[in-house]
């Protein structure tokens, strides 16, 4: 017979004596080990402590993340509608990739939350490469479809040739060989004041045959016929024609059997480099900067709404952000060729920056096609790359 130590069926094991209570294995010294459902269900062999409280670090990186979600979402909604945030604005496109990777990178550190973690910084890693303009891009070059070809030359030219010289910034411009010609900063500037300037008789020399149209700071040179030159009335005298001029001139020019209207765009920029950001001053002009670039995208949106002519919408912005408040009425935002990086066109020069910000943009509608279109050229004469674009106007336009 079995002994009472001894066990039969579901009775006690040899490893337990005969009063009932469980024997330690030899050599522990500390308490028997049971085992919890946290250690067993704990993922990667990670204890109990790990699995039910989270470190420093894990909460820090987990607050972070949410912030950074909560800034693009805001970013998305924000952008071009609250003068406020054109601070934010103001930060190079790269960030919106340079923040989440750096999070992306420290996410091994967080073992708790590891997985779901990365998962999301993955989501806003791909969001904020596609809102920078890594990757295919928002509108290529287009392949062209038989019509007429426009080479159009867009460039912000720094105060015209202020402090430049003249011939070789003359010269810089007939190279270009455009057919139309849409220039920005057409003026000098003294202290805090803009200066109205004159420089048709050399334009006229300069380019032969071409149609010259000047509306205040915005200039137009076409060799194609000039339908029609739209000009808002403006007061004479003082500076009026600047700061109560238009920022987007435009100029209805024949192209082939087709009438095109091409917009010169030069909006106001966002607030004074330099200013102090915690002076009155500083915020003051802010505002009232940003009520101005609103009215004149306004006034831009509804002529583009209203133009039964296709339209070639191009210059100086001054928001790397034209993507996230489009011009409506069907038009095309357009990226230089084939390029994966996004288009960087300021500063060029004159800044102790590096080149991470494009202000230069293009549009266009009504069916145009843009075959070319690329960044280059200036450098030596303004803090804007030009742009250089070749659209096809289709036979069927009109």
């Amino acid at each position: 017979m079995p002994s009472t130590e001894e066990t039969v069926g579901g009775g006690p094991s040899a490893d337990v004596p005969a009063g009932g209570r469980p024997s330690r294995p030899p050599g522990a010294d500390g308490p028997p080990r049971t085992d919890s459902r946290d250690e067993r269900d704990a993922p990667d062999g990670q204890d109990t402590g790990a699995a039910r409280r989270w470190c420093l670090g894990t909460r820090l990186l987990v607050a972070a993340t949410a912030v950074w979600a909560l800034l693009l979402a805001l970013h998305l909604l924000l952008a071009g509608r609250w003068w406020l945030w054109v601070v934010v604005e103001a930060t190079p496109p790269l960030t919106l990739v340079a923040v989440p990777l750096l999070l992306l990178a420290l996410v091994p550190l967080a073992r708790p939350v590891r997985r779901w973690l990365s998962a999301v910084q993955v989501v806003l890693l791909l969001a904020g490469a596609h809102l920078a303009g890594y990757g295919p891009g928002w509108g290529g070059t287009t392949d062209a479809p038989p019509g007429t070809e426009v080479k159009v030359f867009s460039w912000s030219t720094d105060y015209w040739q202020m402090t430049d010289d003249k011939d070789a910034f003359y010269a810089f411009l007939r190279r270009q060989d455009a057919d139309v010609y849409l220039l920005q900063e057409y003026l000098y500037w003294e202290g805090d004041q803009p200066v109205r300037i004159d420089d048709s008789a050399r334009l006229r020399a300069e380019f032969p045959g071409y149609r010259i149209s000047v509306e205040g700071e915005l200039l137009t040179l076409s060799r194609l016929p000039v339908v029609r030159e739209h000009h808002d009335p403006v007061a004479a005298g003082g500076t009026d024609w600047y700061w109560k001029g238009t920022k987007a001139q435009r100029t209805d020019i024949r192209v082939g059997g087709s009438v095109v209207s091409f917009y010169n765009v030069h909006l106001a920029v966002p607030f004074r480099v330099g200013d102090n950001p915690l002076s009155g001053r500083f915020w003051d002009f802010t505002k009232d900067q940003s009520d101005w670039r609103n009215s004149e995208l306004r006034k831009l949106r509804t002529d583009l709404t209203d133009n039964p002519h296709p339209a070639v919408v191009a210059g100086d912005f001054n928001s790397p952000w034209m993507k996230l408040t489009p011009l409506g009425a069907g038009t095309r935002l357009h990226s230089p060729d084939a390029s994966l990086l996004p288009a960087r066109s300021w500063p060029v020069s004159d800044y102790p920056l590096p080149r991470l910000w494009r202000l230069d943009w293009l549009f266009t509608d009504g069916g145009l096609a843009v075959p070319s279109y690329r960044f280059g050229g200036g450098e030596d004469f303004s803090d804007h790359a030009a742009q250089e674009i070749r659209v096809v106007v289709p036979d069927t336009t009109d």
